[in-house]
């Protein structure tokens, strides 16, 4: 396929920022996590160090790999154009809102929206394009990141955070 100059060339591909921010991201979050045990650093938001390493681990960075896997491997499966452009574009600004919004002043459902709406928007896209290219055999594909999304939505929802017994948990007894 020829190369759109006018989105740039991280833009010209899905795998190219979404490989490129989840080696960033995996790098800033191990050397967070050292600065959280050392007590350096104090929980973020409204989750505890330890659910938040595994949010990001999960959530974020093999979130922004199956984003960059999928959406290069789509077009191969379905013959339909790539995600590329400003609408690629959107999808990662919505990937970096949900890894940053932990550092800003925000709670609640705010911050559980932002950060679940990008494997939202993953699932509704990987749907799109299997359905409207009739590529049935990997439909199973789409509802497996369909529902790494609700897991998402369910870690938010408490029960991880609440077992007694969790190192680095706020809930210890």
């Amino acid at each position: 396929m020829p190369e759109n100059k006018s989105f740039g060339a991280v833009l010209s591909d899905p795998f190219r920022p979404f490989f490129l921010l989840a080696g960033i991201q995996a790098a800033i979050v191990i050397l967070l996590w050292l600065v959280m045990l050392t007590g350096h650093l104090g929980e973020l938001s409204n989750l505890d160090m330890l659910s938040w390493h595994v949010h990001e681990m999960l959530f974020g960075y093999l979130a922004a790999v199956l984003a960059g896997f999928l959406f290069t491997a789509i077009p191969n499966w379905t013959g339909r154009l790539p995600l590329r452009g400003w609408p690629l574009g959107c999808l990662v600004l919505l990937w970096l809102c949900g890894r940053f919004i932990w550092f800003l002043p925000v709670q609640g459902w705010l911050a559980v929206t932002v950060d679940v709406s990008f494997l939202i928007a993953v699932a509704a896209l990987a749907w799109r394009e299997v359905l409207a290219g009739k590529n049935w055999r990997n439909a199973p594909i789409c509802l497996l990141v369909t529902l790494l999304a609700a897991s998402n939505l369910l870690f938010h929802l408490g029960p991880i955070r609440f077992r007694p017994n969790v190192p680095g948990s706020r809930r210890q007894r």
